[in-house]
């Protein structure tokens, strides 16, 4: 990839990424810029966020029947995504990479890595769902 220039606006939604510390969406992530800077378009955020995917200086985590979430942790783990809230977490795995290599792809494939993303309820919806119950 050939180099670009660190503009202004991608500074900002990089430190907005690193700051909401939450795995957001693109539009949460708007809505902190937009919150700080009201001139940034929505446009700007997005072209800059998967700019910075492409740069490896965040992730976008693709989330099945979910808007892709950004995280500030470009190194290799996985994530859990609450099945109730909708918030996502990371969740530790010894050599998440090593599932690759377990896996049996068609003659020829060439794996360039995975994103895991598990499913579950996050303790604090479990907690609500327990008190609802009582």
């Amino acid at each position: 990839m050939k180099a670009t220039r660190n503009t202004m606006q991608r500074s900002m939604v990089l430190a907005a990424v690193k700051e909401l510390r939450c795995h957001p969406t693109a539009e949460e992530v708007y809505q902190a810029v937009h919150a700080k800077h009201p001139a940034v378009s929505k446009g700007t955020v997005y072209r800059n966020l998967h700019l910075l995917a492409q740069l490896g200086e965040i992730r976008c985590v693709a989330m099945p029947s979910g808007a892709d979430r950004f995280d500030f942790r470009t190194a290799p783990h996985c994530h859990i995504r609450c099945e109730s809230c909708g918030r996502v977490f990371d969740a530790e795995m010894e050599n998440p990479d090593a599932i690759g290599r377990q896996a049996q792809f068609p003659q020829g494939f060439v794996l360039h890595g995975c994103d895991i993303v598990f499913r579950g309820i996050c303790p604090d919806c479990d907690k609500n769902n327990k008190n609802m119950e009582e």
